[in-house]
């Protein structure tokens, strides 16, 4: 049996960075990177300046720590509690046709040109760098970025982006279902589960499925079409 350690996400990094000299500091985190259908959503939440851990809402958590329920439940007040907060998406043709790694800087930069406040200092979740590049990042964003492995776990403001991100998707594959029923989107947002495989291969790809993941080649009738080597990162 697999146990997850459930953590309460704190605000040491941003107080570092506070420290350091920057003023205003975000986290950012990303969704359905893994899932077969939909877009692939990066959020982006805005610590506010005197932000402490008494202030962070109740069962604030990195999203995938929390019940869909829970999520949708803190939603209004996660969104409240953030300075600034925004969510972008990259749909599953630019998947498709560009790759994850430039489809997830896409839905960044979307989630960036999206606040009316720019933070100087950037938390990403994870070890990749989602932002910086030799074009300039969208919204004229040129701060710091600082990938942390765990991020959603540890630090405040990316569990937050992590939230707000996964709610506003979840609600989109929702109410995507009701034009897809077979696929039970509504269930699984598009992510791999018993049901939508089995829809996968009595009915084959919808129009929002990614279609040059792997799980393709395994569809009767999709033999040969094309697969990206760049499905997952």
């Amino acid at each position: 049996m697999t146990v997850i350690r459930v953590t309460t996400p704190d605000l040491a990094a941003e107080r570092s960075l506070r420290a350091s000299g920057h003023s205003w500091i975000a986290g950012m985190d990303e969704v359905g990177r893994g899932a077969w259908a939909g877009p692939v959503t990066v959020g982006v939440a805005v610590v506010p300046p005197k932000a402490t851990k008494r202030t962070q809402p109740r069962w604030l958590r990195d999203s995938k720590q929390l019940s869909e329920a829970r999520r949708e439940s803190i939603f209004d007040a996660v969104g409240s509690w953030c300075a600034d907060w925004a969510v972008g998406h990259a749909s599953p043709e630019e998947c498709d046709r560009w790759g994850m790694r430039v489809a997830l800087r896409l839905a960044a930069q979307r989630a960036l040109a999206g606040l009316s406040r720019l933070p100087d200092a950037l938390l990403i979740d994870g070890p990749l760098d989602l932002v910086s590049g030799p074009e300039p990042a969208a919204g004229g964003f040129n701060g710091s970025v600082h990938p942390i492995i765990g991020g959603d776990a540890r630090c405040a403001s990316v569990a937050a982006a992590s939230v707000l991100a996964k709610v506003v998707r979840d609600r989109l594959m929702r109410a995507e279902s009701e034009h897809f029923p077979p696929y039970a989107f509504e269930q699984n947002k598009g992510y791999p589960s018993p049901t939508h495989q089995m829809a996968l291969r009595g009915y084959g790809l919808s129009s929002i499925h990614r279609r040059t993941w792997s799980f393709v080649t395994s569809l009767p009738w999709c033999d040969g079409w094309p697969v990206s080597r760049e499905n997952y990162l």
